[in-house]
Order: C-alpha cells, then sequence, then structure tokens
C-alpha cells in the first residue's frame, strides 16, 4: 500500500489576508508602465541597429542590483545583457586598465548593463588602496577621451550614481546579514564601507569634478527609497532616448530625485555628505 500524503492544512476560517497598499499597487502599476516602454524602446534599438551602455555606480548597497533587474526584465535576453566584472586577474592587471571592458561594449541592437565599471579605479580602488596614485591619476585624466571614444563611435552612454546616506546604507548593509537570500551581497569590501564613508565622500566628489562632462554627464540617483528610484530612473533613461509611440506622460522623471550632477547640489546636501 502506498503511503499517505499528509493533507495541506486549511486556513482558518478567522485568518485576515492583508490587503495591498495603495502606495504598493501605485507602484507596480507605474512599473509595468515604465517596463512597457522600454520594451518600446527595445524594439526601436533593434530597429536602428543603435548601442546602448549604461553604467551604474553609487555607494554599496544603494540598490545597483535591484534597479538594473527591473531594467532588463521584461527585455529581450537576445539583445541585453549585464556585466559584473569581479577582480582582475594576474594577466588582467598586466593589460591597459580599460581593455577588458572594452570587450563588452555593446554591439548593434545591444544595450549592456554595468554593475560598476571601470570607475572602481576612482571609487574602491583609490579608497582601499587597490592601486597606486600614479594609476589613479592616469586613470583619471583619460577616462573623459576614453568615454569620448565610446560616445564618438555610435554608443549611447548614461552614467547613474545611486546615493544614499550613511544611515540607510547601515541599515541596508546589516539586513543583509540576517537575510540567508542575500548572503552573496556581503563582503568585506562592503563591511568597510561605514567606516571609509568620508573617504568613499571624497573619491565620489573628485570623480564627479573630472569626469562628468557633456558628452558623458553623470546623472545622480536620490536611492534612500528603493522603489521610487527604481521607478525614476528607469522614467530619466526613457525621456532621454527617442522611439515611437512614447508616452510622454509615463516617462517624466522626479527632477528631485534623479538629476544632472552639479557641484552645487554638493554644498545643498542633494548628494549625501
Amino acid at each position: 500500500m502506498s503511503p499517505k500524503h499528509p493533507k495541506t492544512p486549511k486556513t482558518p476560517k478567522n485568518t485576515e489576508v492583508s490587503e495591498p497598499t495603495p502606495e504598493l499597487v501605485q507602484y507596480h502599476q507605474d512599473l509595468r508602465e515604465v517596463q512597457i516602454e522600454l520594451v518600446k524602446f527595445q524594439k526601436h534599438l533593434i530597429r536602428e541597429n543603435q548601442k546602448v551602455l549604461i553604467i551604474f555606480e553609487g555607494r554599496d548597497a544603494a540598490g545597483k542590483d535591484g534597479t538594473i533587474k527591473h531594467f532588463t526584465e521584461h527585455l529581450s535576453p537576445r539583445e541585453t545583457r549585464v556585466v559584473a566584472l569581479g577582480k582582475p586577474s594576474d594577466r588582467e592587471q598586466t593589460q591597459w586598465y580599460f581593455q577588458r571592458y572594452v570587450y563588452h561594449l555593446p554591439s548593434a541592437q545591444e544595450m549592456v548593463f554595468m554593475n560598476r565599471s571601470w570607475y572602481n579605479r576612482a571609487g574602491v580602488e583609490r579608497v582601499m588602496g587597490f592601486c597606486t596614485n600614479d594609476q589613479y591619476e592616469e586613470f583619471m585624466e583619460t577616462v573623459p577621451s576614453f568615454e569620448q571614444m565610446i560616445v564618438r563611435s555610435g554608443i549611447r552612454l548614461f552614467k547613474y550614481y545611486l546615493d544614499i546616506d550613511r544611515d540607510e546604507q547601515k541599515r541596508r548593509l546589516e539586513s543583509r546579514l540576517d537575510d540567508p537570500l542575500k548572503q552573496w551581497k556581503i563582503s568585506p569590501i562592503d563591511m568597510a564601507a561605514q567606516k571609509h564613508w568620508e573617504d568613499y565622500s571624497n573619491a565620489r566628489n573628485q570623480m564627479f569634478a573630472r569626469t562628468h562632462s557633456a558628452l558623458a554627464p553623470w546623472i545622480v540617483v536620490r536611492a534612500d527609497n528603493k522603489d521610487h528610484a527604481r521607478i525614476h530612473v528607469i522614467r530619466d533613461f526613457l525621456s532621454r532616448v527617442t522611439y515611437k509611440g512614447k508616452k510622454e506622460a509615463v516617462v517624466l522623471p522626479d527632477p528631485t530625485t534623479v538629476f544632472l550632477y552639479s557641484r552645487s547640489y554638493l554644498d545643498n546636501s542633494m548628494i549625501a555628505p
């Protein structure tokens, strides 16, 4: 006789299922609308043989992974790539610094999302002492020319920096320690982020000052509210590209959440100190 399978327990009659909040309902509605617009744009990109590269930089735990996931969730996997490079190999360390990144640049009909990029040298490598002063200065002096070549080759380049305040970063890093599904996000570098907060701020400010340009501007995202930031990063991107059937009312970003870098925003705390 085959063993009996246990019955699925019945939900008690008096158990109440909480209704989604109006804010959550609105978020999912907004997300669906902007993701539909992203699909429209990708169809246009493929048809016109365009090339798009979107770089995501930012504080540790600022939400880069989740933002990229929401961007790419409904895009065609054949024409969409996410690049998240690890520590360079011994061989790569002997190469021209930009060499391993060039390999991942988009071809025609492709959208490439970089979860961190060559700006590692201006951020974590600078702060943690993984590069020399000469290497850092060479990078800062040459990256504007490198990006100018990328843009002139026909690649649309977008650089987003996700910014959060110190208390929010602390809360998110601590939550990773308690969540078994986020263990892969924990690294010694991440756990040192709070200790080196001011160092990262100084490195970020130098990066903005020396690598923000008309051809390759920095776009800052205030990401303390993850859901709000994700929606408005997508809206900002869509507002900067053209494609058939664009719903302009759907792609209007919140200018207090996503905005072009300006030195004045460091003074008035629009960018976290």
